[in-house]
């Protein structure tokens, strides 16, 4: 059971966010990975059964992909 998702924004080294997408898109619990154009590169949809696998996941996952240079995880609420 999916409990916490979150769109995490991400910037890029110059020229990686291609890279940085596919890869993103390719990992467990990442349902969605796109190249967007502004302040950051890449924004993924992600989700996982309770906010502390959700925080594993940006900083184990998400962070340790190459050319990544920095993250914004925001969680979805439901109001």
């Amino acid at each position: 059971m999916v409990d916490v998702s979150a769109y995490i924004l991400i910037q890029t080294e110059l020229g990686k966010a291609a890279a940085v997408a596919r890869a993103a898109g390719e990992l467990p619990g990442v349902t969605e990975a796109a190249d967007v154009t502004g302040p950051y590169d890449v924004i993924v949809k992600a989700s996982a059964g309770n906010v502390d696998e959700l925080g594993r996941m940006v900083v184990s996952r998400i962070q340790a992909i190459d050319g990544i240079t920095r993250t914004l995880t925001c969680p979805i609420v439901n109001l």
